[in-house]
């Protein structure tokens, strides 16, 4: 979406507020400047050149989770007339915040955005691996390297043991779709256009990833940036889906109950949500649905980089989906939503065990039970 198309988007907004019930940080705060409804006003002020008061806390603390363009009777796509803005204020001056620089700077001199040593971006690695001949790159992303490691290791082990062939690479560097996400477009075309030319000169034609910003980035962003970008890309829970209808019978029953939470990419934006509740079936598991589910489902509070900017509010939005949660373990099938979901437990003392899809139907493929 250009600057024009983005006005013209805000401009529609009737102000029917049918989104305030679905907008997490509106629902949390009571402020309408942190509404989609607040942020479609703030860009049609923007129209003109003028600098809005809290214009920067509105456009970066929304996580571009799309539940107000699933109810907003002239489908608006707030989502993306919200990354216009953001680039709007890098324009001026006014973003990325410090905390966002930091992490910029850390992706174009370290390869990641968590700040951590690329020597040791394998340490997650149960086995020796050697970089296989294949057109398929299993895309691990800097989260799982780094923070969530059981999501990395239970995904390299499953496409494995499926024997769906695949490489990796240990210097894989950064997507980069927290640059994009902070309105950085021009540091952004940069690490992209990089990055594609390393994956076309090595014949890469297809890109699983298990991580859900990963996805977005490559399948959205780097087109939309660059203008094409030929690589297929699919989140591993599709592959793992696609491989294991063929043949269910290769799982062994876990019989457990779970509870599940649809991550607001694979749901809202990407329609999987049958996928994973059909892969559970096939483990034996017993799926204790959440009150908001598929389209409807809750924002964890990780996305769009709200995480890294807005801590207490992004933990908040996780506590709600926390306590929506039926049992002791909530799966996910987002490496953002497993890490807040799982830190905000910890440090709120709530005693929920978050879990990878990945490791649940690694341990039904080995019959080990969980």
């Amino acid at each position: 979406m250009d600057r024009e198309e983005a006005f013209r988007e805000a401009e529609r907004c009737t102000e029917c507020e049918l989104c305030l019930e679905k907008c997490p940080t509106y629902k949390l705060t009571g402020r309408k400047e942190l509404s989609p409804l607040g942020r479609l006003r703030m860009m049609r002020e923007m129209k003109g050149g003028a600098e809005v008061e809290g214009m920067v806390e509105a456009l970066y603390s929304c996580t571009k989770c799309m539940a107000c363009e699933v109810v907003c009777p002239e489908e608006i796509e707030v989502s993306k007339v919200v990354a216009v803005g953001r680039e709007i204020l890098v324009e001026k001056g006014l973003a990325p915040l410090e905390r966002g620089e930091r992490i910029i700077k850390g992706i174009m001199e370290r390869g990641n955005a968590v700040a951590g040593d690329p020597a040791k971006r394998w340490d997650w690695l149960p086995e020796d691996f050697t970089p296989q001949e294949s057109d398929r790159l299993l895309y691990i992303g800097c989260l799982a390297s780094y923070l969530v490691k059981d999501v990395a290791r239970s995904s390299f082990l499953l496409m494995k043991e499926l024997g769906i062939p695949f490489t990796m690479w240990e210097d894989e560097g950064c997507c980069g779709t927290y640059i994009y996400e902070a309105g950085e477009r021009g540091r952004a075309e940069e690490l992209f256009s990089k990055n594609t030319e390393r994956f076309l000169s090595a014949g890469i034609k297809e890109i699983v990833v298990p991580c859900n910003g990963c996805l977005k980035c490559f399948k959205y962003f780097y087109p939309e940036v660059l203008g094409d970008f030929p690589p297929r890309v699919r989140h591993l829970l599709e592959v793992v889906h696609e491989r294991l209808k063929e043949d269910p019978s290769l799982l062994k029953e876990l019989g457990r109950a779970i509870s599940y939470h649809d991550p607001c990419r694979l749901s809202r934006g990407e329609g999987l949500i049958e996928e994973p509740r059909e892969l559970f079936r096939f483990c034996g598991l017993e799926v204790k649905e959440m009150e908001r589910r598929g389209e409807d489902t809750i924002c964890c509070g990780s996305g769009a980089g709200v995480r890294s900017l807005y801590k207490g509010l992004s933990q908040q939005m996780a506590q709600e989906v926390l306590g929506m949660a039926k049992g002791e373990v909530l799966v996910s099938t987002c490496p953002f939503c497993t890490f807040n979901l799982r830190s905000t437990s910890k440090e709120m003392g709530l005693g929920k065990e978050v879990v990878y899809f990945s490791e649940l139907i690694l341990s039904s493929l080995r019959g080990e039970g969980r």
